[in-house]
């Protein structure tokens, strides 16, 4: 862990690791060390217990489930109910100016938080959860919620996180609130993608695609599976000479600390891309759905370059979307 008196926190119920393990120094990603499951405060001294799906969830779908507890001290809350949180944390730069009686910088610090903010606050009027509980009473109810009808899922993108949790919280008059809250991973849908919901559908699905005189033709599934192999046929009659060609595979969001980088690489030969190339490109088993919500975009390319010397490559792309 590093700690160097910097921090970064993300509001309840995704508070368990706020602190140090939240920020770094500059250049740094914390986050990249950071799990979801992490986040999420599940129980506090007066409560313990579950909140238990039915089925994995998934964006547009209703959940199902029970909730099951049981109270270690009494709790007097003038409301208690079930919540749907939608949480985005981000890494953010950060920097720090000290002067002098002359106004002249006499020390500057740069680092990296991570801050989070709820997007999406959610409490339903079912199931019915008692606002007052002796000490060492059960409670246990089933529930019937809507997830949330357009995402965006669960995802971890490196530099930022869209997490998801549902919580029982009880309102307490003068005194903080109690909570029992588990993480709810969220899948992104695959029929609103095909359906070109949002911005990540129509042309990222597309089995073929016209761009710049190239045809790239996608015989996989779309959109591609995390962890599966994207196979492609890329006919570039018109494709320069160079020295070589290659496909490869990016990542991109607008995360406010992004880094960007090329997931996936094949070389190719440029006589072949003219007349038609078999290309093969592993998606990564980590990798994140396409998706955008909440601010957040994140979207794969696949990009055909030719490697011409003395100039500037040679290029064309088309989007691809993953789940």
């Amino acid at each position: 862990m590093f700690s160097f008196g910097h921090s970064g926190s993300a509001p309840a119920p995704f508070d368990a690791i706020n602190g140090p393990r939240l920020a770094g120094p500059s250049g740094s990603h914390p986050l990249h060390a950071v799990r979801a499951e992490e986040l999420v405060k599940s129980t506090e001294e007066a409560v313990r217990g579950e909140i238990a799906l039915d089925a994995p969830a998934v964006v547009g779908v209703g959940m199902t489930g029970m909730i099951r507890l049981s109270t270690l001290r009494e709790i007097k809350g003038r409301s208690a109910g079930l919540r749907l949180v939608g949480l985005r944390l981000d890494e953010t730069r950060q920097s720090r100016e000290d002067h002098d009686s002359q106004g002249r910088v006499t020390h500057r610090e740069e680092w990296v938080e991570a801050r989070g903010r709820i997007f999406e606050d959610s409490t339903f009027v079912e199931p019915v959860v008692p606002a007052e509980l002796a000490a060492g009473a059960t409670w246990e109810g089933r529930f019937l919620v809507p997830a949330p009808q357009l995402g965006p899922p669960s995802a971890h993108i490196g530099e930022s996180i869209v997490a998801w949790a549902l919580e029982v919280r009880w309102d307490v008059p003068w005194g903080s609130d109690v909570r029992l809250a588990t993480l709810l991973p969220l899948a992104q849908n695959r029929d609103l993608m095909n359906a070109g919901v949002g911005r990540q559908g129509g042309e990222s699905l597309m089995r073929e695609l016209s761009v710049g005189g190239a045809v790239v033709t996608v015989t996989s599934a779309l959109p591609a599976p995390a962890g599966s192999e994207l196979a492609l046929h890329v006919a570039w009659p018109g494709a320069p000479d160079g020295r070589a060609a290659r496909a490869e595979l990016h990542r991109h969001s607008n995360a406010p600390n992004a880094a960007t980088g090329i997931l996936a690489s094949e070389p190719l030969e440029v006589a072949a891309l003219q007349g038609g190339a078999e290309v093969r490109l592993q998606v990564p088993a980590d990798a994140p759905p396409s998706f955008d919500g909440a601010g957040l975009e994140n979207r794969y390319l696949l990009r055909i370059l030719v490697d011409r010397q003395f100039r500037s490559d040679a290029a064309v792309e088309r989007p691809i979307g993953v789940i």
